[in-house]
Formats: C-alpha cells, sequence, structure tokens
C-alpha cells in the first residue's frame, strides 16, 4: 500500500538523492574515513569521528529515502482537480477568519518532502490540509486546531505546480 503520495517532480528528486548519496556520497565519506584513518590514534582523533557521524547520517538519510520510494504513490494527472481547486501538490494561500489580506499565508499542500521555493509544506494528513482538499477560491473551510478550537480560513489562491 503507498503511504507517501508525492508529485512526480519529487519523486524524480527523491530517486536522484538517493542514486547520489549511495554513489559519490558513498565514496566520499569512505575517502574521509580513510584519510582521518591514517592521522593515527582513532580514540581521539576528531576527523575519524566526524567522518563516522557524517556517515552514519547519511546512511540514516538512505534509508529514509528507499522506504519513502518504495512506498510512494505518484499523483498523476487523474490526480489534478479543476482549475482553483485544491488538491496535493498545489500551492495554497490561505487568509484566516478575522486576519487582514496582507497576513495571507501560503503553503505547498502535500507529503513533507514537498518542495517549491522555499513555501512550508502543509500535510494532507493534517487538520488544515483535510479541510483543504477540495476546496476552491473564494471557500471558506473550518477546521479543529490542536486545542479543539474550531478555526476558519478562506481560500484566497490556488496555484498547480505540475
Amino acid at each position: 500500500m503507498a503511504s507517501h503520495r508525492l508529485t512526480p517532480t519529487t519523486f524524480t528528486r527523491l530517486k536522484d538523492e538517493h542514486y547520489d548519496l549511495t554513489t559519490r556520497g558513498r565514496i566520499e565519506v569512505a575517502q574521509k574515513i580513510e584519510a582521518a584513518r591514517l592521522l593515527g590514534d582513532l580514540s581521539e582523533n576528531g576527523d575519524y569521528h566526524a567522518a563516522k557521524d557524517e556517515q552514519g547520517h547519511m546512511e540514516g538519510r538512505i534509508r529514509q529515502l528507499e522506504h519513502i520510494i518504495e512506498h510512494a504513490e505518484v499523483l498523476g494527472e487523474h490526480y489534478h482537480a479543476e482549475p482553483g481547486q485544491a488538491h496535493e501538490g498545489c500551492i495554497v494561500t490561505v487568509l484566516f477568519d478575522g486576519d487582514s489580506p496582507d497576513m495571507a499565508e501560503t503553503y505547498v499542500l502535500g507529503h513533507p518532502e514537498e518542495q517549491h521555493r522555499g513555501i512550508e509544506v502543509l500535510t494532507a494528513a493534517s487538520p488544515l490540509g483535510k479541510a483543504l482538499l477540495g476546496a476552491t477560491v473564494g471557500d471558506m473551510v473550518t477546521y479543529q486546531a490542536p486545542n479543539g478550537r474550531d478555526l476558519r480560513v478562506s481560500v484566497v489562491k490556488v496555484e498547480h505546480t505540475e
């Protein structure tokens, strides 16, 4: 069962990152470890410990990428909604009820790995994300905040990214 719904661009970026880390990344870290070993006593060798830490972080990211890629569902054209309708992978601008128009907030609606122009990601599984799915420009949606309060936001703009 697919547990990671990704846009084609994000899926490709993650596959490319995985390839880079498992080829160039592993070679570079191995070279750093070997160079640090040549410096002598490993128990007090900061370069060696730093290279081993880097290797551990990189291997963790590789495992994370493998899991995401293996369990990914790549969103195709059939997932795109009507123009102006919010869906996974789009950019949504919302205005919280009572805020002035200059306080509008913009999010990428989708998986945490989605990246677009440095805009914060709002997962489709979050309360606000769920409320926004299918909403169109001009809609007012209500969702329950973690503190139990109902919050309302209006959809100001929806941009399709793919």
